[in-house]
C-alpha cells in the first residue's frame, strides 16, 4: 500500500510549509555544479504543487530564497534569479491548469526588477484561482518580518491609531507578511538538516515538524504523502492534555 492510500483525507493539514534544502549537495553527488541541483529542484516544486492540489491541501508555502541567501557568491545569486524568472514563466500553465493562486512574501523590493515584474505578472494572472494558495517566500527572513511588524505597530501607537493595550496576537498577525494566511500545520525540511533557518518563526508556533534525509531534487509525491501520514499519527494538543482532547 502506498502512503497516499494511507492518508485520511478528512484530517489534512490546511497549510504545509517546506524548507527546500539539499540542491547543492545533490548536484555535488552527481559531480555537477550547484546550479544543476537548483535546476532539478524546480521539478520537485512542480510535483509537490500538483500533489498538494490533488489532495485538497489549501495552502503551500515554499522557502525559495532567504534574506541570508543574498550573501552567497554573486554568480550563484544571479543564476538563481534567472532560474526564478524562467520557472515563473514555465509554471504559469501548471498553476492555471490546477487552479492555483500564486502569492509571495518577504522583502520583495530587494528583488531585481525583472524578477519582481515577472512575479507580479504571474500573481495577477492567477489572482482568481481558488484551489490552492502557493506562497513563495522570497528574500524572506522571519526576524526581519517581525522587526518590520513591530515598527509598523509602534508607528500606529505613536500616532494614536492603535492603543498599546489593544495589542494582541491578532494585531501582530495583521502586520506580518503572512497576514492573509493561516498558521502552518506541517513544516517539512529536506536534506537531513534539523533547524528552522529563520523561516516563519511566529507562524509555526504549533506546527508539527517533519525532517527527512531526502535531498530536495529527489523529493517525490510519495515523500510528501509519507510526511502527511506521519503528521496524521501525531496528537496535536495545543498546550492541552490528552485527557482534555478526549
Amino acid at each position: 500500500m502506498s502512503y497516499k492510500e494511507k492518508i485520511n483525507t478528512s484530517n489534512l493539514p490546511s497549510h504545509i510549509a517546506i524548507i527546500m534544502d539539499g540542491n547543492g549537495r545533490w548536484a555535488k553527488k552527481q559531480g555537477k555544479l550547484r546550479m544543476f541541483g537548483h535546476e532539478n529542484g524546480t521539478k520537485s516544486v512542480t510535483k509537490t504543487v500538483e500533489a498538494v492540489a490533488e489532495l485538497g491541501v489549501s495552502h503551500l508555502t515554499l522557502y525559495a530564497f532567504s534574506t541570508e541567501n543574498w550573501n552567497r557568491p554573486k554568480l550563484e545569486v544571479q543564476t538563481l534569479m534567472k532560474l526564478l524568472i524562467k520557472s515563473l514563466k514555465k509554471e504559469i500553465k501548471t498553476l492555471q491548469k490546477n487552479n492555483i493562486r500564486l502569492n509571495a512574501i518577504g522583502n520583495l523590493n530587494a528583488l531585481p526588477n525583472k524578477v519582481l515584474t515577472e512575479l507580479n505578472d504571474v500573481i495577477d494572472k492567477t489572482k482568481n484561482n481558488n484551489r490552492v494558495v502557493l506562497t513563495l517566500a522570497l528574500s524572506y527572513g522571519s526576524r526581519e518580518e517581525i522587526i518590520s511588524a513591530i515598527k509598523e505597530i509602534s508607528d500606529k501607537v505613536k500616532n494614536n491609531i492603535i492603543s498599546s493595550e489593544k495589542i494582541d496576537e491578532s494585531v501582530i498577525n495583521e502586520h506580518l507578511y503572512t497576514r492573509n494566511l493561516p498558521d502552518v500545520d506541517l513544516l517539512i525540511r529536506t536534506s537531513g538538516e534539523q533547524r528552522i533557518s529563520n523561516f516563519l518563526l511566529w507562524q509555526i508556533a504549533y506546527a508539527e515538524l517533519y525532517f527527512t534525509d531526502v535531498l530536495w531534487p529527489d523529493f517525490s509525491k510519495e515523500d510528501l504523502y509519507h510526511a502527511i501520514v506521519n503528521y496524521q499519527k501525531r496528537e496535536r494538543r495545543f498546550g492541552k492534555t490528552s485527557e482534555q482532547l478526549n
